[in-house]
């Protein structure tokens, strides 16, 4: 059932704008790191002020201090010039960089389990979550902000597991099917069956003139993309594994894909899905929490359950053939990623096991291992943004072409 109000509203002013009031500690050439506690789980609380009283008053009653919102989920919006932050209380709204909160909306304890931004403009989907969720877990609900309520809803089924929105479209991702509705009337388009899907996977581009869908297939390690304009569907085999994670180029060309054993991650052209390039994250079974593009398609960002984010030199477009790639690395890849030892095997490429003949990453810092941490690039070229389920932002700003791996570092802000 979808249901829509005919209010209009303004757009939501842009926060990068000069007169947005940017935090004036703001260090432009240095990297930025903070994080924000108010967001951080719950932690034993300190006991209360000592309060001045005399000796024959009774000592005053304490009324115990709400524990701070736990944070629920994190995403950025489609540009990545900002993040949104869904908690037991509400949602918040931050600017990437400089990084500082825009506004918050606190629902008197009714959580928010997933939000999901519309580039800047005022209209946000929101999805009940938390030990009491302010909307049904099965719902969509079309927040204006402007008029600081729902102006529409989306029910379902079953529990929602993901939104994905464009100006035209809403996605919504159930277990085992997805729903593509038009934004102006909530009319649905299309639906997709696909494997049990908990994690709510899906992505999709944002030209538009190229509405291009990625979502799980209906056999295990399969990606099924859909290419509206062409009215062209596409299987794509990507890993024997199931699959983990994957992610579009805003213009829907190419898809980064990831299995649950998380050692290799693999790009794909999605309208032959060819095979493009293939790349190594490590020896060691890793649960990738999120891949992603730069804006050019020149660089892949991924980052594990075991602390760490690596950055990949993509070969977009080129013609090498697949056994090639997957036996080559570049010199300076396997200076910063290999032993000593490890690099004088690379002239054995073709007689040693393939992992020696893998592609490195150019780059990788080191997190706090077991919380999950999703990346983007930023706005600013050769910018890498974290934002870490345990409360934390990182960025670091202003790398050298080459992405140096000794200027990528990530700072716990305290």
């Amino acid at each position: 059932m979808a249901t829509l109000s005919a209010c209009a509203s303004p757009p939501w002013p842009n926060p990068n704008s000069p007169n947005s009031n940017p935090d004036p500690n703001f260090l432009p050439d240095q990297s930025q790191t903070l994080d924000f506690d108010s967001l951080m789980p719950p932690q034993p609380e300190s006991p209360p002020p000592h309060h001045h009283h005399s000796p024959d008053a009774s000592p005053p009653e304490s009324s115990p201090s709400l524990p701070p919102p736990s944070l629920l989920y994190l995403s950025f919006n489609q540009d990545q010039a900002c993040f949104a932050a869904a908690a037991d209380s509400g949602f918040r709204i931050y600017n990437c960089d400089p990084f500082r909160e825009l506004f918050r909306r606190d629902f008197d304890g009714g959580g928010i389990g997933h939000v999901e931004m519309l580039f800047l403009c005022n209209i946000f989907a929101l999805v009940g979550g938390g030990p009491n969720p302010q909307y049904p877990p099965n719902k969509v609900m079309i927040w204006d902000d402007h008029q600081g309520h729902c102006i529409g809803e989306l029910s379902f089924r079953a529990a929602v597991r993901g939104v994905r929105l464009r100006r035209d479209r809403i996605i919504v991702v159930v277990e085992q099917k997805i729903f593509v509705y038009n934004f102006a009337d909530l009319k649905l388009v299309h639906q997709i069956e696909t494997v049990p899907n908990p994690k709510g996977l899906c992505a999709v581009s944002q030209l538009s003139d190229s509405l291009v869908l990625a979502c799980p297939g209906l056999h295990k390690g399969q990606i099924r993309v859909e290419h509206y304009a062409q009215k062209k569907t596409k299987f794509i085999s990507a890993h024997d594994s199931r699959i983990a994670c994957f992610a579009l180029t805003l213009d829907g060309q190419l898809i980064a894909t990831a299995s649950t054993k998380g050692t290799l991650i693999r790009i794909f052209d999605t309208d032959h899905g060819t095979l493009l390039q293939e790349v190594r994250r490590g020896a060691n079974t890793a649960e990738i929490c999120s891949l992603a593009f730069s804006s050019t398609a020149q660089w892949l960002a991924v980052s594990s359950d075991k602390g760490t984010v690596h950055v990949f030199s993509l070969k977009k477009h080129s013609n090498i053939p697949e056994l090639e790639k997957t036996q080559s690395s570049s010199n300076s890849e396997a200076a910063v990623t290999l032993s000593n030892s490890s690099r004088s095997f690379i002239k054995l490429k073709g007689v040693l096991p393939k992992y020696f003949n893998s592609e490195w990453s150019v780059a990788q810092f080191h997190l706090q291992e077991g919380s999950h941490y999703t990346v983007a690039f930023g706005l600013q070229k050769n910018t890498v943004i974290i934002l870490g389920m345990d409360g934390r932002y990182g960025l670091k700003k202003r790398l050298n072409a080459s992405i140096d791996a000794n200027l990528i570092q990530y700072v716990e802000g305290r």
